[in-house]
């Protein structure tokens, strides 16, 4: 009888993974969008020899135009790249909070921040990535995992302060504050402050205003609004710096991944992305990025799903500093881009 429940858990689990995959992707419904043209730098990520990225999920840059890829490849690990794309030093490997890697970003001091799915922890290293600063959340305890039934460990809605659940993404306002997307299953995001104390969180899974159904991705601008990826309702939601809602743009199909540019003028970029389970049925209706104005008025688009330079399978994080310059980090084929935009040739839409 035991084993039979467990078959039957296993399956119910399987099942609702399959139905969140299929419900996880829509087409955008903007029309008339007009295309920027676009070029991806051909092998500009440079590793040593025999040094590998698996599956790329996050990607960030700092001041100095140095990148930062968080990738899954066997085990988690973190890569530092200097501005001409050469490889300068792996960072945290081994660390307790490296399990299963979501996101990375920088704040304005430079410091990394590391979101991983895996542990529930977001991590704080210095600009350096020699020191751990801070970590928020805490790794669920091995011997309470040995009581999980398959299928189980899922969200408890119960707005634990510095507890998350598969959470996704960080963002942080002027001010220092950090915003926390989290993410998979508790469906809301938490704010810190600089010091990381907790202020507060808002969302509860579902589709109406202000609720949150796999909050996947997450940015801010310079007024402190945060941007997020409302991913599995196929739109993104604009708060504000305490968490209250101010608008929905739901036009631009899934989003996997948003990204607010670096002023004076700052953009939103927004990529529908390619499954990453990659059904030949969505390859011609996903895979683009959008460029958008902060009121959510789409300026242009460029890229399409596929696995050629240029073409995108999966961008799971982006980082946009430079409003012209992209840089992807892509699960289905295990590798970021440096895409160079060029809105100066860009046409209306039809011509």
């Amino acid at each position: 009888m035991r084993r039979l429940l467990t078959v039957l858990a296993i399956t119910a689990g399987i099942a609702t993974l399959g139905l969140a995959a299929l419900g996880a992707q829509s087409r955008a419904t903007a029309t008339n969008v007009p295309v920027i043209p676009h070029e991806s730098v051909p092998n500009f990520f440079k590793l040593p020899p025999g040094v590998y990225t698996g599956e790329n999920m996050g990607i960030a840059t700092n001041s100095r135009g140095h990148i930062f890829i968080f990738h899954r490849s066997g085990e988690t690990r973190l890569y530092e790249y200097d501005e001409k794309g050469t490889f300068v030093k792996e960072i945290g490997r081994g660390n307790y909070g490296f399990s299963f890697a979501h996101s990375v970003r920088v704040d304005a001091q430079d410091n990394i921040w590391a979101v991983d799915e895996g542990t529930n922890m977001v991590i704080k290293f210095n600009p350096e990535g020699t020191k751990i600063l801070m970590t928020i959340g805490r790794r669920p305890d091995p011997i309470q995992q040995l009581t999980n039934m398959p299928g189980g460990g899922a969200g408890t809605y119960l707005n634990k302060p510095y507890e998350f659940a598969r959470p996704t993404d960080v963002a942080f306002d002027a001010q220092g504050n950090v915003f926390v997307a989290d993410g998979y299953d508790d469906a809301r995001v938490a704010k810190y402050d600089k010091n990381g104390r907790f202020v507060k969180s808002a969302g509860t899974r579902g589709n109406a205003q202000g609720q949150l159904n796999l909050p996947h991705t997450i940015s801010a601008d310079a007024a402190g609004n945060i941007y997020i990826g409302d991913r599995s309702n196929a739109r993104v939601q604009v708060w504000d710096n305490d968490l209250n809602f101010k608008a929905s743009y739901n036009n631009v199909g899934s989003p996997w991944a948003v990204c607010v540019s670096g002023g004076p003028h700052q953009y939103l970029y927004v990529s529908n992305s390619w499954p990453d389970s990659a059904p030949a049925g969505s390859v011609d209706t996903t895979g683009e990025i959008y460029k958008m104005e902060l009121d959510g008025k789409i300026v242009g688009k460029f890229g399409r799903a596929g696995k050629a330079l240029g073409e995108f399978a999966t961008t799971h994080q982006m980082d946009c500093r430079n409003p012209d310059i992209i840089y992807t980090a892509e699960i289905n084929n295990w590798r970021s881009q440096k895409i160079l935009l060029k809105p100066q040739a860009m046409k209306p839409a039809g011509q």
